[in-house]
């Protein structure tokens, strides 16, 4: 696949560079730019960055990072049982509990729930930080949801970390997806409380918790031309957009229903 002539392999982190480090000096350049264009592309075309991480594992499948870059591309493109494959080989490989939560996501992902409630109860768990017992947390209560338990992933989301005001990267994220329960099982009011909470933690835009407040207070939002405006936009008279269009709405996202680590 071809790699744009600036993308060097120097962008990796220098974990990775060091892993690397163990294969000859050409193939190591060959495998870093290629994992260079995975991280590049994960999010905005899973697809493209899956193709890119096959490379990188025909390359280097004996490197830790490759096999987990590989199980990161195969999960944003909802290949679970083959993510769930390489996140297994990663951790053989480096022993690390890391993974623990999205290894348990992808038993979601396969239709499993049950496995991954078991995962959440597993004694891995005491071994992960805070960000990993929080997004442990996050897919326990998304695996309560697929069995039908709504109330049961709402007393799962219910933590000292939910109720802490101190702000942290997953903060965001976990008060999306207690608002984004709260509203499953019909407690509005307190789920407009606790999206309007994830709005104040989430200041890299991580959730679309500004649009699910304001669909709560009615806000709707349209195009900026209508749809059969002619090809000047004269057809409200002005050329204008009509008084109140700004952006486009959007569908909203499904909180920690979203596979997304």
């Amino acid at each position: 696949m071809p790699i744009p002539q600036e993308v060097t392999g120097e962008e990796i982190d220098k974990d990775v560079r060091q892993e690397l480090q163990s294969l000859p000096k050409t193939l190591a350049e060959d495998v870093a730019r290629n994992l260079v264009m995975v991280a590049r592309l994960i999010d905005e075309d899973p697809e493209a960055a899956y193709g890119y991480s096959r490379v990188a594992l025909r390359l280097a499948s004996r490197v830790a990072a490759v096999r987990e870059a590989a199980g990161f591309a195969a999960y944003a493109s909802q290949k679970y049982a083959e993510a769930l494959a390489e996140f297994r080989a990663a951790r053989r490989m480096t022993g690390n509990v890391e993974l623990w939560p999205v290894m348990a996501d992808c038993e979601r992902g396969l239709g499993r729930p049950e496995k991954a409630l078991d995962m959440a109860g597993a004694p891995e768990v005491h071994k992960l930080d805070k960000a990993g017992q929080v997004e442990m947390r996050l897919v326990a209560a998304g695996a309560r949801r697929d069995m039908g338990q709504l109330d049961a992933a709402i007393v799962t989301l219910q933590s000292p970390e939910l109720a802490s005001n101190s702000l942290q990267p997953w903060t965001a994220r976990l008060r999306y997806a207690y608002a984004d329960a709260l509203l499953a099982v019909g407690r509005e009011a307190e789920a407009r409380e606790w999206f309007a909470k994830a709005v104040e933690a989430d200041r890299d835009g991580s959730t679309d918790a500004s649009d699910r407040l304001a669909e709560l207070d009615g806000v709707e939002f349209t195009d900026a031309l209508d749809e059969s405006e002619g090809a000047d936009g004269s057809e409200n008279g002005s050329g204008a957009p009509s008084e109140g269009a700004s952006e486009q709405s959007q569908s909203p996202k499904s909180g920690e229903d979203d596979r997304e680590v």
